[in-house]
């Protein structure tokens, strides 16, 4: 970094628990953050499933150097064995940390665009010397242009859902049927919402953590609610490790979530369909959405679909920005083989930081769910790991920045370790895949944790 940029601070985009975490790191290491946020207070994303309880306990929630900032205000940790919802996470943790940074924070302010000052992405010369410029847009119209020494994207993939269609692209007539559609796990306290669903037939199509507890409040509400059902739809098939690490889960809320999905399905109160990709959602004589699969299948009688199938990142303010991206996953280079869902689970990926963070264009690292582009389940305390070594790597300490201070929960499958088109009985590489079918589970129900 040369001395005309020095000053200058490092602009981190978002005020989610990894864009917090990173500005904490990046003071802890003498460096000035700017932390630029969208919504209008810290979280705008974790808000949005405020209802939705985290399976990391709160000890895997709070970042040391942020725990640092929080002491002396007075912050009360909470009890580090229990798990909080993510308004929970909001009102005990992310408004806290962000009061304590204070003026570092500004919120209302939206990342337009990213570049390096005086040069678009094709010029070579004098461009590692130039600072990068961050144009943002702000609440009230207004357009500006923040000089920055470095730039860390902790925007997260929130706003970028993946589609209902088999394919990675929305099904067709999915944008139609947008008034029957959701993305998000349904907050069915919420009296309006549990009228949406109450006493109807709703598919919910996904196979990680969030389908899981769509899945189980689902059933929930079936046991009270004559009529309420839901559909499970799996583009695999269904195997061992379709329902998570289950009691053998170092997380065990996350492997008790796996556990309540399938006794979900085991009691009858949800069904599954497997081999389901889908290609087009039509409507009955009814007004009732059906769901057409690339293999011709029909699922007639849908009322509502919950879409959870991931998420994706949001790459466009970035253009002008020289990334090296994984052509697959959208994550970078060195990161993709060992996030690679057809490989690993987020148990078995290996702790990382800048060196794998990094990017043909010094100085611009995207760290937390965003570094993971489509891989799926991301781990706070992975993001947290990332954060703290991106900023020793920004303060010149390398030895800090290559050492690995993080030790990973084992076993839970998050989103399936194993082929996407694993042939019927092949269990060679751990999968989860079998011959398209419709299914109904008569083991016995398994014991929560």
């Amino acid at each position: 970094m040369t001395e005309s940029t020095t000053p200058l601070p490092t602009v981190v985009i978002g005020a989610g628990p990894i864009g917090l975490a990173a500005a904490a790191h990046l003071i802890e290491r003498g460096l000035d953050p700017l932390v630029l946020e969208s919504g209008s207070a810290a979280g705008t994303a974790v808000r949005e499933w405020s209802h939705v309880r985290l399976f990391s306990a709160w000890a895997e929630l709070i970042d040391p150097a942020a725990e640092k900032l929080l002491s002396p205000t007075g912050w009360a940790r909470p009890d580090g064995r229990t798990y909080p919802t993510g308004g929970d996470w909001v009102e005990r943790y992310l408004e806290p940390l962000a009061d304590a940074l204070g003026d570092t924070v500004r919120y209302g302010t939206t990342v337009t665009g990213v570049a390096r000052a005086g040069r678009d992405r094709i010029v070579d010369s004098g461009r590692a010397d130039q600072p990068f410029t961050v144009h943002v847009s702000t609440a009230d119209g207004r357009e500006e242009r923040v000089l920055a020494r470095a730039v860390v994207d902790a925007s997260g993939t929130w706003s970028s859902p993946g589609p209902l269609g088999g394919d990675g692209l929305p099904a067709l007539g999915e944008r139609r049927a947008a008034d029957r559609i959701s993305y998000r796990v349904p907050d069915l306290e919420d009296p309006a919402v549990r009228a949406r669903y109450a006493g109807r037939r709703t598919a919910v199509v996904g196979s990680g953590a969030s389908a899981f507890t769509a899945l189980a409040s689902l059933a929930d509400l079936a046991a009270k609610e004559p009529g309420t059902h839901a559909v499970w739809i799996l583009r695999r098939g269904m195997g061992a490790s379709t329902f998570g690490g289950g009691e053998a889960d170092q997380l065990p809320a996350r492997g008790a979530l796996g556990l309540r999905a399938k006794a979900a399905v085991d009691s009858g109160l949800a069904s599954a369909v497997t081999g389901f990709r889908t290609e087009a959602v039509e409507r009955d004589s009814q007004g009732r959405l059906v769901l057409v699969a690339e293999d011709g299948r029909h699922l007639e009688g849908v009322d509502e679909v919950v879409v959870l199938t991931g998420f994706r990142p949001d790459l466009s303010f970035l253009d002008e920005i020289r990334l090296g991206l994984d052509e697959r996953l959208q994550a970078p280079v060195d990161l993709a083989p060992l996030i690679d869902p057809n490989v690993h689970s987020c148990g078995t990926v290996y702790p990382h930081g800048a060196k794998e963070l990094s990017h043909p264009e010094t100085d611009v690292y995207l760290v937390g769910m965003k570094s993971y582009g489509r891989a799926p389940t991301f781990l706070a305390m992975t993001g947290y790991e990332q954060t703290r070594s991106v900023a020793a790597a920004l303060a010149g300490d390398r030895d800090a920045a290559e050492r690995v201070e993080l030790t990973l929960p084992e076993t839970g499958v998050c989103g399936g370790p194993g082929l996407f088109d694993q042939p019927e009985g092949d269990t060679s590489a751990g999968g989860c895949c079998a011959a398209p079918t419709t299914v109904a589970l008569d083991s016995p129900s398994p014991r929560e944790t």
